[in-house]
């Protein structure tokens, strides 16, 4: 099935073309600025199914709306009339439709021309009135105060925001795409309007906020909560924005007689990642916890982990190596230590489930 995008080129478009590409879609045909009316009407001729995402939101005349929104549907609209084709059109709409200016009027207008040609045709089409999509590859600068957030935060420029407590409502263009490429293997969905989400609803300073939060925890090492809903869309979109030169950073390195010691990150309220060397011969530890718990995982050398009971006096011990992905864990109550035992240099993973407290270390001298 040839599939056809107008706008192939803007940021929606860049996204689901990839996301077509690796779904095993091959027949795809992109229409942007450089392509003619004639590449327009051949590629419409032979669609199986149109994303029409092509339109204007920041032109240099207000009557460019007009002819970039709703003259240019009706000529996709007219184009797939004259040829019989009744493939099922997506329209990227936006949230502004319904209100009454410029911009809104025409993204209406672009509504009601695919609504007339799927009543006079029979054929489908979904439009989908988006809010403030964010994500990868959106011009900074432009239209998008995500993109421009990231962008210049990235760089090390500053946010500026006139009302931080003004209201703004966000999808990411990953649930967007979804929402898209999901209508393909749904022929029987019927026309009209549709969805993509969630939505999240915010405020430009608390976007604002995150940003900023993203770009200090390479310095404080501590990595906000980014793994569900608008923190881990964000954080995606921050990162998506980073100079070449910046994708790496350097963390603190401890080095002593016995090997060295690397923080990698920590997190709010999951503890914090490290790992640390051992030159053959070292011991380390030699402490024990009351609450606080580590797991270790040797990557590479030979390690014996000898444990002690500090009020029973009960002992045990253990050998692991590179390779064998087996976790060690430290318990509480116990008094431990690490000894490299191989010939070689030994490293080791080390997770603890709190932040380090020098003020409160839990961590008490103790030999095995």
């Amino acid at each position: 099935m040839r599939i056809v995008i107008t706008g192939a080129d803007g940021f929606i478009g860049r996204n689901l073309s990839v996301r077509l590409g690796e779904q095993g879609f091959t027949d795809v045909v992109g229409i942007t600025l450089e392509s003619s009316s004639d590449d327009l009407r051949a590629a419409l001729q032979g669609a199986g199914f149109v994303f029409h995402l092509a339109g204007i939101n920041r032109p240099k005349d207000v009557s460019e709306f007009a002819t970039g929104n709703a003259a240019f549907t009706e000529t996709v609209c007219e184009l797939l009339a004259a040829a019989g084709n009744k493939a099922p059109v997506v329209l990227s709409s936006s949230t502004q439709a319904a209100l009454d200016n410029p911009y809104g009027l025409s993204k209406r207008a672009a509504e009601d021309a695919l609504l007339k040609h799927s009543a006079a045709s029979g054929a489908p089409v979904y439009l989908f009135r988006l809010t403030n999509v964010f994500g990868k590859w959106a011009q900074p600068n432009y239209n998008s105060a995500v993109a421009t957030f990231c962008h210049n935060t990235a760089r090390g420029g500053e946010i500026s925001i006139n009302d931080p407590a003004a209201a703004l409502r966000l999808v990411y263009v990953d649930d967007v795409v979804e929402a898209f490429i999901g209508l393909l293997n749904k022929p029987e969905t019927p026309s009209g309007f549709v969805e993509a989400g969630p939505e999240y609803e915010t405020t430009v300073g608390e976007v604002a906020e995150m940003v900023r939060g993203f770009a200090a925890s390479r310095a404080s090492m501590l990595t906000p909560r980014v793994g569900l809903g608008l923190v881990r869309a964000l954080y995606s979109t921050y990162l998506s924005y980073l100079p070449p030169e910046s994708f790496a950073y350097e963390v603190p390195r401890h080095g002593d007689p016995r090997g060295v010691f690397v923080e990698m990150l920590k997190t709010p309220d999951c503890g914090q990642f490290s790992y640390f060397t051992a030159h053959p011969g070292i011991t380390r530890g030699e402490h024990y916890h009351h609450s606080k718990t580590e797991k270790f995982l040797v990557i590479k050398g030979t390690a014996h982990f000898g444990f002690r009971h500090i009020t029973t006096g009960e002992r045990y011990e253990l050998v692991t190596k590179g390779g064998e992905a087996r976790i060690v864990e430290t318990v509480p109550g116990w008094t431990h230590n690490i000894t490299n035992i191989g010939d070689d240099e030994m490293i080791v993973m080390l997770w603890a489930n709190e932040i380090f407290d020098q003020k409160k270390p839990d961590t008490f001298a103790c030999p095995v």
